[in-house]
């Protein structure tokens, strides 16, 4: 039987993986958006993702198992929570909100929580850590598509 963690950290991977795939619309509105040439093709974000999210639920369990007791476990918690929700965020602004610069601004959220998980995970268990840092270099390298994007198209709204 899985413990009640591993179930949590399946659960936190799949629910951000498949909800950001639901408010991802690949549209005529992204479509003509100017982009830099360095951008991956749209194909390749899916997986990358998956692979990313899964590894980091991964390190999730692991720290887990590291934890010295419930503040620690609490502190854990509250680092997944707090990117489980400015990962959500993202999408809906940038793609059904059509608003890149609302979406840049919450991505320093998002990479906030995503540098906490990386601490928490590495002083907990190294490799754990290891296993996050695809996600951290991932959302910095986001965040200057992002970027970019609003530089080549603004203004919105």
């Amino acid at each position: 039987m899985l413990s009640p963690i591993i179930i949590a950290a399946i659960l936190w991977a799949i629910i951000l993986a498949g909800a950001g795939s639901l408010l991802t619309d690949i549209g005529p509105w992204y479509r003509e958006l100017e982009k830099p040439a360095w951008q991956p093709p749209d194909w390749l974000f899916g997986p990358i993702w998956m692979i990313i999210l899964g590894l980091a639920a991964w390190a999730g369990i692991l720290s887990w198992d590291q934890t010295s007791g419930q503040s620690e476990q609490a502190i854990l918690i509250a680092i997944y929570g707090a990117n489980f929700l400015f990962h959500l965020l993202w999408s809906p602004l940038f793609f059904k909100y059509q608003r890149p610069d609302w979406a840049l601004i919450e991505v320093v959220f998002l990479w906030l929580s995503v540098t906490a998980m990386l601490a928490m995970t590495w002083s907990l268990a190294p490799l754990a850590g290891m296993m996050v840092l695809p996600y951290f270099l991932w959302v910095m390298f986001a965040a200057l598509l992002n970027a970019k994007i609003v530089q080549l198209n603004a203004p919105f709204g």
